[in-house]
């Protein structure tokens, strides 16, 4: 029984001594690393020394070993600053036309198809006018008769045969015969559906058969001859556009662009959506426009010739407005300094500086996220920033 027990505490004896062994080992190995640290703040301490006292006395040797902020910077120079508003537009035709009936009647003939060229004053559609025609021919009966009549007793009244009465009875028979016929032509020329321009049939809704009735559209005609360019524009932009004012068309489809300028502005508000029209020319182009295209607008409302204008990502906030870093050249060297802004309007990724700039300072524009208040900076080219520095 006593065997049993002893190896037990032989191994509790073991596994003391061992754990007082490790307990020994940690703390030299801590020990060593403090000293190895004291003497790495040491040595640090002497190379900073010597930093100093070389840079005092190598001025090549402190500019290749500053900590400054490698950045690029500009100039911003006065030139004309411009912003256009974008609104969306269609392409339209003044002649774009649903032709429709004058006068009821039966569709007796279609001579047109869709997509077919007509010429102005050409018969598209025919509607039934026998009845029309018929009494065409029995007036022009009559009225034959009628002149045969005026001319013997004009001819016997210049004989001093007759009386005035035969004479102006004969004479408004006729008259009033030519009246009618001319009336009955104007109601057959009601039946037959013309071209009021040269164009092309777009849409052909009529059919042969069905009854057509005062303003039933029959068919489209629609030419490509006088288009232009149509938009509502937002009451708030009243006084900013004239005619002749330059405007630049996209269209977005294709992704053209062409340059064109306002034909007339709108003076009346629209009561429901608050807009007023603006039209432009179309001008020609080398590419297929048809009408009810859509268009984008890019109408001109403000323009400064003498801005001073900065991109858009430089300008930071703080507590104190609007700001973008400038350098400012120190006897110690560049720094970087705030310099609050007013900013005006934003157009293609630029800003107007309306106050706060005049025209000299060099602008931070490459590594303006890494500096700070006073930081040391480094000028690069500004053609060419190495890799690593920060940029934008």
């Amino acid at each position: 029984m006593k065997t049993q027990y002893l190896f037990p505490i032989i191994l509790l004896i073991a596994a003391a001594c061992g754990g007082s062994e490790g307990d020994k080992n940690l703390e030299a190995k801590k020990a060593e690393l403090d000293k190895a640290r004291a003497e790495l703040q040491k040595v640090k301490g002497t190379i900073t020394e010597l930093e100093k006292e070389i840079s005092a006395l190598d001025p090549e040797f402190a500019r290749q070993n500053t900590k400054a902020i490698l950045v690029s910077t500009f100039v911003a120079e006065k030139k004309p600053f411009e912003h256009k508003v974008e609104v969306r537009g269609s392409v339209e035709s003044r002649r774009n036309v649903f032709l429709s009936a004058q006068t009821g009647g039966e569709i007796k003939r279609i001579n047109v198809k869709e997509g077919q060229r007509v010429t102005q004053g050409q018969t598209l559609i025919e509607l039934d006018a026998d009845v029309i025609r018929r009494s065409i021919t029995e007036l022009k009966t009559s009225l034959e008769l009628a002149t045969t009549v005026f001319e013997k007793q004009s001819k016997l009244w210049e004989q001093k045969i007759g009386t005035e009465v035969q004479y102006l009875q004969a004479k408004n028979n006729k008259e009033s015969l030519e009246n009618k016929l001319s009336t009955m032509y104007a109601q057959l020329n009601l039946a037959m559906i013309k071209a009021p321009f040269t164009g092309t049939v777009d849409q052909l809704p009529a059919r042969v058969g069905e009854m057509a009735s005062p303003g039933m559209p029959l068919v489209r005609v629609v030419s490509t001859d006088e288009m232009y360019l149509k938009t509502d524009v937002s009451e708030r932009f009243i006084g900013r556009f004239k005619a002749g004012d330059k405007v630049d068309i996209l269209f977005p489809l294709i992704n053209k662009t062409v340059s064109t300028v306002i034909s007339s502005v709108g003076q009346v508000i629209n009561e429901e959506n608050r807009t007023f029209e603006v039209e432009a020319k179309l001008p020609n182009v080398n590419f297929v426009v048809k009408p009810n295209q859509v268009v984008i607008l890019q109408l001109l409302d403000y323009v400064n010739e003498d801005a001073l204008a900065v991109p858009t990502r430089l300008i930071q906030k703080d507590e104190d407005g609007q700001f973008i870093y400038i350098v400012d050249k120190r006897e110690s060297g560049p720094v970087a300094r705030k310099i609050h802004v007013v900013a005006g309007i934003s157009s293609n990724k630029e800003t107007e500086i309306a106050e706060g700039l005049q025209g000299d300072e060099q602008i931070v524009d490459r590594g303006f996220r890494e500096l700070t208040e006073g930081v040391e900076v480094m000028i690069a080219n500004n053609e060419a920033v190495p890799a690593g520095v920060a940029k934008k």
